[in-house]
Parts: C-alpha cells; sequence; structure tokens
C-alpha cells in the first residue's frame, strides 16, 4: 500500500504532534491509528475488502474524526460512491448469498460516513436514505418495523444492529430531505421501528432493561423467566444498540425505556468485556457504547466516567504499530482496519466535552 506525499506530511505532523510534551494519550492514540489506517488504504481509495464498502467507511468515519488530511478521504469517499448500486444502495451483489451483499448494513453505514466527511453529492446520499427506507419490513409478526442485512433475502429476517445502524443513520441525515426536489421527502415508519426495538427489551426482572440481537438468533443464549416464558438472553452491545435506536427516535434519557436500558447497564457495567458476551463483538461494543451514551447525553453511568474509562481502557489496548485487534474473530474483529476504525471513532467521542461558559452576571 503506498501513500500519497502529502499523506506523509500529515502523518509526520501528526506524530509530531502527538510526541509533544503537550500531547495526551488519547491524542497520540489518535494520531498512530491514523498512521496505521492511512498505511493500509489501497490506491482505489478502499480499505480492507473492496467487496464490503462498510469496511471503507469505517475507516473514513474515523480518519474524518482524526482529523486527517483531505486526499486520503477523498479517494475513499470516492471508492463508496463508486459502489453505489441503480437502488440507491451502497454494496457489491452477491448473488450466491441472496443477491444483495449485506446491502441495508453497508448502506447504513456508508451513507453515516459520508454525510460526516462531507464529501458525498447530496443527491447520492439521498438515493441511499430511499433504499434504506424501503429496506424496512412491514407486517404484523415481530420482525416488523425492524432491518435485516439486505433488502433482498432468501428468509424475512431483521435484528437490532441493524436496526440500529438505519436508524441512526436515518436520524443523522434527516436535514439531506430539505434538498429533495420533485417528490414527497423520504422516511422511515419510526412508530414501527422503536416498537420493533422495544419488542426486544425485556421489561421486569433482574435483565430489565437488557436487549437482545433479535427474538431467533440466540447469540447470548436463553432463559426462562419468572413466567416461565424462554427468551433470548440480553447483552451489552444489543442493550446499547438499543438506546442509540431510541435516542435515533427522539427519545431522551429521562424517558423510561431509555432510563431501564442504562440502569442495566449500570447493574452490568464493563469497558472490559462486552456484558454476556464476552470478547465477542468487543470493539463494536466499544464503538456502540460511546455513540449511545452521546446521543443520550450521558456522563456518568452508575458512577462511572464513562469517556475517562473507556478511553483509557482503549489506550492500553492500542498495539505498537497503532492498530487495534481483537483475539477472538467472531463479527470479522480480528480485522485490525475494522478495530482501528471503531477505537479511533470511540476516542473522538470520549473527548470531554467543552464546559459551558458561566452565565453572565447581570447588571444591577
Amino acid at each position: 500500500m503506498k501513500n500519497t506525499a502529502r499523506t506523509a506530511l500529515f502523518l509526520a505532523a501528526a506524530l509530531a504532534a502527538a510526541a509533544s510534551p503537550a500531547a495526551s494519550p488519547l491524542d497520540d492514540a489518535v494520531a498512530r491509528g491514523a498512521n496505521f489506517l492511512l498505511s493500509h488504504q489501497a490506491e482505489d481509495g478502499h480499505f480492507s475488502d473492496p467487496h464490503m464498502p462498510a469496511l471503507t467507511a469505517l475507516p473514513l468515519w474515523a480518519l474524518v474524526g482524526a482529523g486527517a488530511e483531505r486526499a486520503p478521504l477523498e479517494k475513499a469517499a470516492k471508492f463508496i460512491l463508486s459502489t453505489q448500486r441503480p437502488d440507491g444502495g451502497f454494496y457489491v451483489p452477491k448473488p450466491g448469498r441472496g443477491g444483495s451483499g449485506l446491502g441495508n448494513y453497508n448502506t447504513s453505514v456508508c451513507l453515516s460516513a459520508l454525510f460526516e466527511s462531507g464529501l458525498a453529492p447530496k443527491d447520492a446520499m439521498l438515493k441511499a436514505r430511499e433504499y434504506i427506507a424501503s429496506s424496512q419490513l412491514t407486517g404484523d409478526d415481530t420482525l416488523a418495523g425492524g432491518f435485516g442485512y439486505d433488502k433482498v433475502s432468501r428468509r424475512r429476517y431483521a435484528d437490532l444492529s441493524n436496526t440500529s445502524y438505519a436508524m441512526s443513520a436515518m436520524a443523522k441525515t434527516a436535514s439531506l430531505e430539505e434538498f429533495r426536489t420533485g417528490g414527497k421527502r423520504v422516511d422511515i415508519d419510526w412508530d414501527r421501528a422503536l416498537a420493533y426495538v422495544e419488542g426486544l427489551m425485556e421489561k421486569e426482572g433482574p435483565a430489565a432493561g437488557g436487549a437482545a440481537y433479535n427474538d431467533r438468533t440466540p447469540q447470548a443464549g436463553a432463559a426462562t423467566n419468572a413466567q416461565g416464558r424462554v427468551a433470548l438472553r440480553a447483552y451489552g452491545s444489543m442493550t446499547y444498540a438499543a438506546v442509540l435506536s431510541m435516542c435515533a427516535a427522539k427519545l431522551d434519557r429521562g424517558d423510561p425505556r431509555v432510563r431501564q436500558s442504562l440502569e442495566y447497564m449500570e447493574r452490568n457495567w464493563s469497558v472490559d468485556e462486552n456484558p454476556g458476551m464476552g470478547s465477542q463483538g468487543l470493539y463494536y461494543f466499544y464503538d456502540i457504547m460511546a455513540r449511545a451514551l452521546a446521543a443520550a447525553g450521558v456522563d456518568e453511568v452508575g458512577g462511572h466516567r464513562w469517556r475517562r474509562e473507556l478511553s483509557a481502557r482503549l489506550v492500553a489496548l492500542q498495539k505498537p504499530d497503532g492498530s487495534w485487534a481483537n483475539d477472538n474473530n467472531r463479527f470479522w474483529e480480528a480485522d485490525p482496519v475494522l478495530c482501528t476504525s471503531f477505537a479511533m471513532i470511540v476516542l473522538e467521542l470520549c473527548r470531554e466535552p467543552a464546559a459551558a461558559p458561566a452565565p453572565k452576571e447581570m447588571p444591577k
């Protein structure tokens, strides 16, 4: 992989700044992570796997937050845009896997990253919104209102992870609809989406507020509750996915549903593991935790200042080459580009928000 001369200058400046006495451990970690990602960008702009646009979108998202030089960002955005299909989705078709190449997952991540970058035409992003909205399941079963990996699949399917990505992307980019001409504004059915999320949350007992992946795939196993009902176990990353989804639907931390999920995370607090899943999906857990808590406007969870604890944990986990990776490869997390992107997005969210200025004293 080759970097441009301008990228090399960015790296030198970033690393020099990180090495200065004034640089914080967080700044140093972000600069080293950016160095690693930029050194792994292909000439055509993609990262990791050209058949998975989301794996280019996540580094783009991370590098935008790190303030990377514009040229590699433009290359990444150009590559993502080259994967947009006539139906508006960002994906590479895989006929042997239902024909859509994880279209909803890829499109939701790509739309969010492109919007953050400011490097995509509005028309392309509006088309992506149309694709996501058309991917929402309708009907009257427990999957209705949710989103799966693909708009077209061999079986009817939805899960909370894909639903949270879709809801978050649609909320983040809602302002784009002001630029739509010649037709009705596009959106998802937020009430149905919220109902799908609520259907995956435990309402009572020790797991109250916790959320499961879906009602059919036992990612964390199953348990029988006090009423004798067998339910799929809630776990950490999906509970934060529920919080992020509810915030996208304009609920806030004062809403009893959001509050109950945050109380679940108080009881199961950890930055060392994905509660209920151990090391599985650990960096996804860090990412969804930080995005959910930032969206909810929460500074502490059960007395834990999450920004400090999470950033300290990530700084400690960074490898000598500037990357992050999970020894547990479930959910593709042995890929250092994926985990490094997650970690850098999280670290930017871990920066303490600027203190509000003291109110001016009114003249007497």
